[in-house]
């Protein structure tokens, strides 16, 4: 995991000195995502930096990576779960210069052009030039984050982080999910979700094709040559994520963080014991939530209240995972393939239900995945998401969504609880869902906070302060406040990912872990 900067001049007078120094200063405001490591090139009108996170070939796989011939540069930031069956065809005709997972799209772009993003399996955002042509791109969910910018003297540019490109852009927009972008294409789609299509023939449930096909999901995603662990709330979620990587992994790590009490601390501690792993907890307190709510936001980028309240539990428990591993694996994303969250009880027609969870996860790439991407990047540690494996992804929105109605009988994730019994203890397996800032008790202090700070003339005034996305609460109001003071302006609030639909109120919106 890492972070990018890139600096593009179509057609212009490349400013060396001006542009590398510019280029130096964007990487170093995101040198949290790489702290193992930092580099710099310049090929043709281009400028790329990079900050690293040794997670694959720790000693030889340093950025900007290069072709065999140093036309082709690249900078990236992700993991390629297939880049092992991709570099044994390629190194036919290839010669490689590391041990890289990322150093396959450098190979694969010299044999196919743009069209390369087709054949990875992975998260990814990246950043491609031959000094001539430019690829850049994004993995199909929006698992890493990318962003796009203008320069008043005609340049392009591309950030891991907001905070990267404000200084030297004027205008700032997300790169969506699933695109790329060339000089002659423009900005274009490349992966079309085929659950986004209506079901005609829905499958019927199948118990083990969940099964096979989550574990598959994890397995892949212990690659590395660098200690790791997992997240583990003590829901459903991380727990299953946790005993899938068990038999994998001779010591286990395992982390949880909460308030003092907390419900979540307790049903971790349980399936840690359950399955044996090496298990840490953080137990924090109400003033530490307080102290850190700035440096989350400022590494969020969003003042979203859902959001920010599992940002704080996800900011510690991040923080407590990176002093003993560099990677962790978490049960992000079930929540929207199985209708997990409390507003889907609200919906008892089939069709609308998948029609929700199909704009849930069209929305996850600013809102959760950017919070679980933001808050372990802040601590150096890379975050992997299971649940939102491609392949596992189209089988389980492939069932019949009858399947995920609730009902007396089946509750909330019921096909998810149903493969998987026998797996987990039955407290834990049929554990009633809560919000991961409930479960580690952070929700009501935050709102406690900022009721006490913020004044009711403050919230009356809001819609005179704050006319576009009016706060509407007192909670609201101090998040876009010390959103507005880090990154003022129009063009940057509009980066912020907002939910909006008929099944969901925009500032009571649920998140988990």
């Amino acid at each position: 995991m890492c972070g990018l900067v890139a600096c593009l001049r179509p057609g212009a007078t490349l400013n060396i000195a001006s542009d590398i120094s510019r280029v130096s200063t964007a990487v170093e405001r995101i040198c949290h995502r790489g702290p193992d490591g930092s580099g710099l090139h310049t090929v043709g009108d281009a400028v790329l930096g990079h900050r690293r996170l040794s997670i694959i070939d720790v000693a030889g796989g340093r950025q900007p990576l290069l072709s065999e011939d140093g036309r082709v540069a690249l900078v990236c930031n992700g993991e390629i779960y297939n880049h092992e069956s991709l570099r044994a065809r390629l190194e036919e005709r290839h010669v490689f210069s590391s041990r890289s997972d990322s150093e396959v799209i450098v190979h694969l772009y010299e044999e196919t052009g743009a069209d390369c993003v087709t054949a990875l399996d992975g998260m990814f955002a990246f950043v491609l030039t031959d000094g001539v042509r430019l690829l850049a791109a994004r993995d199909p969910l929006g698992i890493k984050p990318l962003y796009m910018g203008r320069d008043g003297d005609g340049g392009l540019w591309f950030a891991s982080e907001i905070k990267a490109l404000v200084g030297p852009c004027s205008e700032i927009e997300e790169f969506p999910p699933g695109h790329v972008f060339t000089q002659d294409g423009g900005l274009r789609r490349w992966f079309d979700p085929p659950w986004s299509q209506p079901l005609d023939h829905p499958a019927p449930f199948h118990a083990p094709a969940l099964t096979q096909g989550l574990s598959r999901a994890v397995e892949k995603r212990l690659m590395s040559d660098v200690p790791f662990g997992v997240s583990l709330s003590g829901g459903l979620d991380s727990s299953l994520i946790a005993a899938l990587m068990r038999p994998y992994v001779d010591e286990l790590h395992s982390f949880s963080v909460g308030l003092a009490g907390a419900p979540d601390l307790a049903a971790a501690r349980h399936v840690a014991r359950h399955l044996g792993t090496r298990h840490h907890e953080y137990i924090y307190t109400p003033a530490e939530v307080i102290a850190v709510l700035e440096t989350v936001i400022a590494h969020l980028e969003s003042y979203d209240p859902a959001l920010l309240r599992s940002a704080v539990p996800t900011f510690f428990v991040s923080r407590l995972a990176a002093d003993h591993v560099k990677m962790v694996l978490n049960g992000e994303g079930a929540d929207e393939v199985f209708a997990g969250y409390g507003h889907f009880a609200a919906i008892d027609d089939p069709a609308a239900l998948q029609r929700e969870s199909v704009r849930l996860l069209s929305g996850l790439h600013n809102l959760n995945l950017q919070r679980v991407d933001r808050m372990t990047m802040a601590h150096g540690l890379e975050g992997r998401v299971p649940f939102l494996d491609i392949g596992f992804v189209e089988c389980a929105m492939a069932f019949d969504p009858r399947l995920k109605l609730r009902s007396q009988d089946r509750p909330e994730k019921w096909p998810l609880r149903a493969a998987f019994e026998g797996v987990l203890p039955e407290t834990i397996l049929w554990r009633t869902k809560q919000e991961f800032a409930q479960g580690c008790g952070s929700e009501w202090t935050l709102r406690e906070h900022c009721e006490a700070i913020v004044s009711d003339a403050e919230l009356s005034d809001a819609g005179r302060r704050f006319p576009i996305d009016t706060p509407g609460s007192k909670e609201a109001y101090h998040y876009r406040r010390i959103f507005e003071e880090m990154f003022p302006g129009e063009p940057l609030r509009r980066t912020v990912g907002r939910w909006r639909g008929a099944f969901d109120s925009s500032e009571e919106r649920e998140h988990d872990a």
